[in-house]
């Protein structure tokens, strides 16, 4: 988007929303023209009086589709919800956060159905062409969101990250996708998958976008990102489960991306990390966010779960499966190994691993049920890890045929430190 006042530029993103030839109408399943051109004449106004509200004034935002805007049903990308949900009373924290930035918000954009799975299918209001290469899925939930920010629909998008959800998308799309440490970002007005595990995180182009958006959802003062060096810092690779059986274009680039990093004097070390074997357990055992979402889509399930994408009610119905003292097991030996956890990662600056062990497959294969399931494995597995062991997160773009996802991974509470080591990575290694 090169056109000066900010008016200029959402005429731009609106006229690519509405282009017959392009995704804008998969993407975004509401827009917003008449309010988004008021905050941007609001926004041109303020600049020429040279006031502004902050580093997203005038910035053009898309926001996921289980985000309440006041006065409208909040659909989830559900038909059951676009018919049953009663109007939100009010927006969403982050959605009132972002308008007081002078963030200019122009659409709500699509979403796999009550955001259960990292394929991006839905087969209620389609399913958005990768940007790379439009018979692929652009990764999920955030289906619409990274298409929205390649296409330049916006500038920056802002989904939800509850198993890799912002960071899947991100990466199959060649963008950056930052997942905080869960408790920085309110998640009030956000509709929930889990609510042990949902983060609410930004996909933009740069780090610094991501930043700037993270900032401001966490309601903390931006300030620019300053310089890190990488030299001497202590990067970690897990050994076993998450760099295994990864496909043949993740591979060579995350090895490509490596020997960079050592060859900029990162300190790169082979880590043994136990935990995941306790981890792998607590998903056998049903782990935590089925359970989760069978307690909040129980009664949907049982009134109308034909209505339901069949891939989403499979994965709510294993949840049922689970009983409440079981969940209740699960989440007490979660909070010990995220205490522990968070002691192994002490000697580390971050880990480092593909975001997703396969690129983005296409839209046709994950029509069978079968391949849906194995897909969506393949792309979840790193990335879930995160969640479950309360960590922050950012996915960044590298070099390759098809896009493909570099994930670097902190303790909680890290957030600040991980976006600097992130955009000296980015300059380092990225596409």
């Amino acid at each position: 988007m090169t056109a000066h006042s900010c008016r200029d530029r959402l005429e731009q993103a609106l006229a690519r929303i509405a282009d017959p030839k392009g995704e804008g109408a998969c993407a975004c399943l509401t827009v917003y023209g008449d309010t988004a051109r008021a905050a941007a004449d609001a926004s041109d106004a303020r600049a020429a009086r040279g006031h502004s509200l902050g580093p997203l004034d005038g910035v053009i935002v898309s926001i996921k589709d289980l985000f309440d805007v006041a006065g409208e049903p909040t659909r989830a990308g559900s038909k059951i919800l676009a018919e049953e949900a009663a109007p939100a009373a009010a927006d969403a924290a982050i959605v009132q956060r972002l308008r007081q930035a002078g963030a200019v918000i122009v659409a709500k954009t699509n979403m796999t159905e009550f955001a259960f799975s990292g394929i991006g299918a839905n087969p209620h209001f389609g399913t958005p062409g990768n940007p790379r290469d439009r018979r692929r899925v652009p990764g999920g939930s955030s289906a619409g969101a990274p298409v929205a920010v390649a296409d330049g629909m916006c500038d920056i998008a802002i989904g939800t990250d509850t198993g890799g959800s912002v960071r899947i998308p991100a990466a199959l799309c060649g963008l950056v996708g930052f997942k905080p440490s869960r408790q920085r970002v309110p998640t009030e007005g956000a509709f929930p998958l889990s609510k042990t595990l949902d983060s609410v995180g930004p996909i933009g182009r740069s780090v610094v976008d991501c930043a700037k958006a993270d900032a401001i959802m966490a309601g903390e003062e931006f300030a620019p990102l300053e310089p890190i060096a990488l030299a001497g810092l202590r990067f970690g690779l897990p050994e076993g489960l998450l760099l295994e059986r990864l496909d043949d274009i993740v591979a060579p680039a995350f090895r490509a991306a490596v020997a960079r990093l050592d060859a900029g004097g990162v300190r790169i070390s082979r880590e043994e990390l136990l935990l995941l074997d306790d981890w792998v357990a607590a998903n056998e055992r049903g782990g935590v966010i089925p359970p989760e979402a069978c307690g909040i889509h129980r009664d949907r399930l049982r009134r109308r779960g034909t209505d339901i994408d069949p891939n989403v009610r499979f994965r709510i119905e294993r949840g049922c499966a689970v009983s409440e003292a079981d969940l209740a097991e699960i989440l007490r030996k979660r909070r010990r190994l995220v205490a522990a956890m968070d002691t192994r990662l002490a000697g580390l600056d971050v880990l480092a691993m593909p975001t997703a062990a396969i690129v983005a497959p296409t839209i046709a294969e994950v029509g069978d049920p079968k391949i849906f399931a194995v897909r969506n494995a393949a792309v979840l597995r790193n990335t879930s890890m995160v969640n479950f062991f309360d960590l922050c997160a950012i996915s960044l773009p590298l070099s390759a045929s098809l896009p493909v996802g570099l994930m670097l991974v902190a303790r909680n509470g890290q957030d600040r430190r991980l976006l600097r080591i992130a955009d000296a990575v980015m300059r380092l290694v990225a596409a």
